[in-house]
């Protein structure tokens, strides 16, 4: 079963169980009676109910199972089941409670969920407390589960022993996990990132550097001022492709960091390389993937003044297309094989190919979904043109402060 299915079949088991719950009390209160027409029968008032309190607790749950997170979550949880009390473990503490009873009850969890916490079963047990006037006289424990296996226990306590709440605390621990789950694929999206992102700063070959370096220094006593100018524009593109924070950027400060890149790579080659921007500025505030069109450029440049003595032109235009901003990048270089491209595309690295444009696709489908990934026209000897369309607003899509 793949995650999607697993997180809809186990949301849909918590959600039909958790009504049923909530229902069967709900019937009692009202004695049987249909509700008013007007606010909804007694399946659809409970079914919002439940929905509404499940929604509340997924958030601080999709940060993951901390001492923060499972108190923020822990009062939902209960109001969800209906239980008298309500805790959640990690493997080796508890990490809340909320309800009665934690004062003498809250010593005795680990030990009451180390057997679900060795084999991952859920299982119920006899509090065997004695005062007289705890209500809690039974327990449920179910595993709370991730991909690297049990990582705590649910724990609801009742005043009497009941089937439904151990298949209700059993099926909302399933829910739970779900989101526990999928905090660690947000946070393995989050590593795929970065690492994607160091993966390009390591594409910044060390000849380009040296090159750039070496043009600078070639104009030191000839062109002092222009010297000046390169190494600012050479601090100012390594300060901005080596920085820490943020996944996102906005499209000026890509296009400003891709200026520097050119004023560098002119540097070196002179009137071989030939650079047209056409920027429309109403799409520069729009925020897209750091480090998203320079590996395009970088592309440009290379295959576009590879074994051509005569130079190449490369235009990079920008514009607005209603919700979304179209940016091209284009050269009438050497072009491309295409089943060269479909690989480079897959992931296949051929000698030479580099991983800007596999990377680059694989953020953008990534980001914005697969209708969006690059747009590639090319042909051996017929340069290449890559179209990028990035949504205008997409949310968790924002610039890092």
């Amino acid at each position: 079963m793949t995650g999607i299915a697993l997180a809809a079949a186990a949301a849909v088991g918590a959600v039909l169980l958790a009504v049923g719950f909530v229902l069967g009390r709900f019937t009692a209160r009202r004695g049987g009676r249909t509700a008013d027409p007007d606010l909804g029968t007694p399946v659809e008032r409970a079914t919002f109910h439940t929905l509404h309190t499940a929604s509340l607790a997924a958030p601080p749950l999709r940060a993951g199972l901390t001492e923060e997170t499972a108190r923020k979550a822990a009062s939902t949880l209960r109001s969800l089941l209906g239980t008298e009390a309500l805790c959640l473990t990690d493997r080796s503490a508890v990490l809340a409670w909320d309800g009665p009873g934690g004062d003498h009850h809250r010593a005795h969890v680990p030990a009451l969920a180390a057997d679900t916490l060795d084999t991952g079963r859920s299982r119920s047990a006899h509090t065997d407390c004695d005062d007289p006037a705890c209500p809690l006289r039974w327990a449920v424990i179910a595993p709370l589960t991730g991909e690297d296996g049990v990582l705590g226990a649910l724990v609801a306590y009742g005043s009497r022993e009941s089937a439904v709440l151990v298949r209700a605390a059993t099926e909302v621990a399933r829910w739970v996990s779900v989101q526990l789950e999928l905090a660690e694929l947000d946070r393995s999206r989050t590593r795929i990132v970065e690492a994607e992102i160091r993966a390009l700063r390591a594409q910044i070959s060390p000849h380009f550097i040296f090159n750039s370096l070496a043009a600078i220094a070639s104009f030191v006593r000839t062109d002092p001022e222009r010297a000046r100018e390169l190494l600012l524009e050479f601090a100012d593109f390594t300060r901005y492709s080596f920085r820490r924070h943020g996944d996102f950027a906005q499209l000026a400060d890509e296009l400003r960091s891709i200026e520097q890149y050119l004023a560098l790579a002119g540097a070196r080659f002179g009137s071989r390389l030939k650079v047209t921007l056409q920027i429309a500025p109403e799409v520069l505030p729009v925020t897209l993937p750091f480090l998203c069109l320079q590996p395009l450029v970088e592309n440009a440049v290379k295959h576009g003044l590879q074994e051509r003595e005569r130079g190449c032109r490369v235009t990079i235009a920008a514009r607005d297309a209603g919700a979304e901003a179209v940016v091209t990048v284009e050269d009438d270089g050497v072009g491309m094989d295409p089943e060269l491209l479909r690989a480079v595309l897959r992931g296949e690295h051929p000698a030479g190919s580099g991983i800007g444009l596999s990377n680059v696709d694989e953020r953008l489908r990534q980001v914005y979904g697969a209708e969006h990934g690059l747009v590639i026209e090319t042909g051996v000897g017929a340069g290449m043109k890559v179209t990028v369309r990035i949504p205008k607003y997409r949310p968790g899509v924002h610039r890092s402060a």
